[in-house]
């Protein structure tokens, strides 16, 4: 664009200011109010700033926009911080370059600009407004971002007290619960997933359920998830995903709560439990004990296995499956006929050959208590 359209202009620009404010206060409802305090400065810098860079841009198109974008960055994330949308500022910016346009054009007629150059000045001005309005959208993404973040932080700082061995106090509790805009909740349970599936498993859930990402696991802390309807959001959210279900209880019982979820979430991953959808630890404690005393159960099973060191893999597994059997139905030959799908003549058979193997093993209550751990610990696994 000639130079020469900028000295023709720059004397217009107190008027079009005023009249681009003036056309914003009547037509955008969100700014049609008296330009005071900061929003007022705000609206005056951004509008008087454009043109000033407009006029620049026609003088030096090379020069670029330098630090004056900041103003459009800064007003997109003053939307956000007032609770706006972008709506009304896109608005205005619409309204200014059609009020802009209007006057200038009126000024290059009277000047005698050709139609081309006029042509030249309207898609400037529609393109640059575009720029502008693109700095404002990248502002309030900023922002949405930084909160975003502050969000979780806040949120992360009151599960991390939430879930703490020892307790934390409760002044401390109720102060983090302020800050990150929740309240404490009466009864609630701690979930436990993978940490990459913390985020789609958050968006299933209501917005009071309390997520964040605690030592490389995903941590949801849910009120009262026994409540009307809870289940089956529960169960919906962990459709595809591993999700471990502590206990529910007061407040002050969420750190044990954590504490089993993890366990479970664990035992899963390591296959010792399903490993796919919701898993209610309170179900699953004895498999629980075993795995998280895993050692100690291989210890017993080693010492109170020994007698089957001798046989087949295939005869140790069939004399696993009658000692479980035997101890699971006192002896019974008939019942544990109909548990091993046998006959009851070779169900009798192997509680004989059980009984050479193991005896008095069989008669003693400490001895069958640790036979029946050892027996869950050898145990295929999902058996």
């Amino acid at each position: 664009m000639p130079p020469l359209v900028a000295d023709l202009i720059e004397p217009e620009l107190d008027a079009v200011t005023a009249e681009i404010l003036a056309t914003i206060a009547r037509q955008v409802p969100e700014y049609a109010r008296p330009l005071e305090g900061s929003f007022g400065r705000g609206i005056r810098t951004g509008v008087g700033e454009a043109l000033r860079q407009f006029v620049a841009l026609i003088r030096d198109p090379e020069a670029g926009r330098g630090v004056g974008r900041d103003v459009y960055v800064g007003l997109g994330r003053g939307e956000l911080q007032q609770g706006r949308t972008l709506d009304s500022l896109q608005a205005a910016y619409r309204v200014g370059a059609r009020v802009a346009w209007r006057r200038l054009s009126r000024v290059g007629r009277e000047a005698g600009l050709d139609a081309e150059t006029l042509s030249l000045l309207a898609e400037a001005i529609f393109a640059y407004i575009d720029e502008l309005s693109a700095d404002s959208v990248e502002g309030y993404a900023e922002a949405q971002s930084d909160l975003e973040g502050e969000r979780r932080r806040r949120d992360r700082e009151l599960a991390t007290l939430m879930v703490r061995e020892p307790a934390a106090e409760q002044a401390d509790l109720r102060a983090a619960a302020q800050r990150a805009g929740r309240s404490v909740p009466r009864s609630a349970a701690a979930l436990a997933c993978p940490e990459g599936r913390l985020g789609e498993l958050a968006r299933l859930l209501p917005t009071e359920a309390l997520t964040a990402a605690l030592e490389g696991v995903g941590c949801v802390l849910m009120p009262d998830p026994e409540g009307p309807g809870r289940t089956a959001i529960l169960e919906r959210a962990a459709r595809d995903v591993t999700v471990a279900l502590g206990p529910c209880g007061a407040a002050d019982e969420l750190p044990a709560s954590w504490s089993l979820a993890r366990v479970a979430l664990r035992a899963a991953e390591a296959g010792a439990l399903p490993a796919a959808g919701l898993l209610r630890v309170e179900e699953h404690l004895g498999e629980l004990l075993l795995f998280e005393g895993g050692a100690l159960a291989e210890r017993i099973a080693t010492r109170r296995l020994a007698p089957f060191d001798s046989l087949t893999e295939k005869a140790r597994e069939r004399m696993r499956e009658t000692a479980l059997a035997y101890l699971g139905h006192g002896g019974n030959s008939v019942a544990m006929a109909a548990a091993l799908h046998v006959h009851p003549q070779t169900a009798r058979n192997r509680m004989a050959r059980l009984r050479e193997l193991l005896g008095e093993q069989l008669d003693d209550p400490d001895a069958r208590f640790e036979l029946q751990i050892a027996l869950w610990h050898r145990a295929p696994s999902g058996g």
